[in-house]
């Protein structure tokens, strides 16, 4: 018997009374996007889905069905096995809600593992998300900004460990925000993108203040909605200073570029000529002999620094917005302080 419950149902399941939402579908589409939380035991792995939709192309639905029996019969024990692990009550979900969630839902009855089925599958979700990113985001922005290396980062991840209201979009996008940022990280998707924003944006929808981060509209090959991104250039920003020094240590610190230096070098040829070719060619030689601290802070002064000279320099004319320290530790504390003042 097959048990349709909404995805409304499904995500108040979830989040209210611990409910495991398993995505079946495969391991490529779980990885581009899924329901926030949920887990994927799939049915068909990559290689597995692609026989079956060749043959419902080439050849028709009764082909793809036969061979698709012939393939989930021989896993049949291994798929109900990693559900019997499950000591929450399940729902499944798949593209559309249809044969594949049908499918599992059917073998774990025959089981006797209860399941229901969220009616219209991810797609309903995508939907879902689309509405939550066009609805007015009612907390106020407090956006931490500043030159490449101020810690902003460290320190949104340390207001998030501590319970502080943060929307992490670098973490989101898999992206750092600038030209080196997608080394050692694993870039999303604009829908993987969107579907972990909105579940942020309905989680903190009752929040006075969120913390986010200065990013520009575009973050690696995301982008962010136009009015959060409207919301976030007119909302206080705390410009964050550091001596260049100690930005110098955060970048290397984050970014490990002597685990990457081949990358490095590659993404530096990307922006050589927007810089003075003395200094790029010296840049050249410290990346390539393992000098990344001088090649970084060669970096900052003749390239991040005046491209966001502007931007930053119209904040620190109003002295309240400026957070100079010497450590990011300090920086962070300023931000938890002022937090709370305004909570008051």
């Amino acid at each position: 018997m097959v048990r349709d419950i909404t995805l409304t149902d499904a995500l108040d399941l979830q989040k209210e009374h611990g409910q495991t939402l398993v995505d079946v579908r495969s391991p490529k589409e779980f990885k581009e996007a899924t329901i926030p939380g949920s887990i994927n035991i799939p049915i068909f792995n990559d290689e597995e889905r692609a026989e079956v939709g060749t043959l419902y192309k080439q050849v028709g639905k009764e082909a793809a069905m036969d061979r698709g029996l012939v393939i989930f019969s021989q896993k049949l024990p291994a798929f109900i096995a990693e559900f019997r692990k499950i000591d929450t009550p399940i729902t499944v979900f798949c593209w559309r809600g249809g044969m594949r969630s049908k499918t599992a839902m059917t073998v774990l009855e025959l089981m006797g593992i209860r399941s229901s089925r969220i009616s219209g599958g991810i797609h309903t979700y995508r939907q879902w998300v689309i509405e939550r990113l066009q609805e007015n985001f009612a907390p106020r922005l407090l956006v931490l900004n500043g030159y490449t290396g101020s810690g902003k980062t460290k320190i949104l991840h340390k207001l998030m460990d501590d319970g502080y209201p943060v929307i992490d979009l670098e973490g989101m996008a898999g992206h750092r925000g600038s030209i080196f940022g997608q080394i050692g990280v694993q870039p999303n998707n604009q829908k993987k993108f969107e579907l972990l924003l909105a579940d942020k944006l309905v989680e903190y929808a009752n929040e006075p203040y969120v913390f986010i981060e200065g990013e520009s509209k575009r973050i690696g090959q995301v982008h962010m909605p136009e009015n959060l991104f409207k919301k976030k250039e007119q909302s206080p920003q705390w410009i964050i200073q550091l001596p260049v020094s100690v930005r110098v240590k955060e970048i290397l610190s984050e970014y490990n570029p002597e685990k990457h230096p081949k990358q490095f070098l590659e993404a530096f040829s990307r922006i050589r000529k927007r810089i003075h070719q003395p200094v790029a060619m010296q840049i050249q030689k410290d990346l390539e002999s393992g000098y990344f601290a001088e090649a970084v802070e060669q970096l900052l002064i003749h390239y991040y620094d005046p491209q966001y000279e502007y931007s930053v320099a119209r904040f620190t004319k109003i002295s309240e917005h400026v957070i100079e320290v010497d450590t990011v530790q300090e920086a962070y504390e300023v931000c938890v302080k002022r937090y709370k003042e305004l909570q008051k």
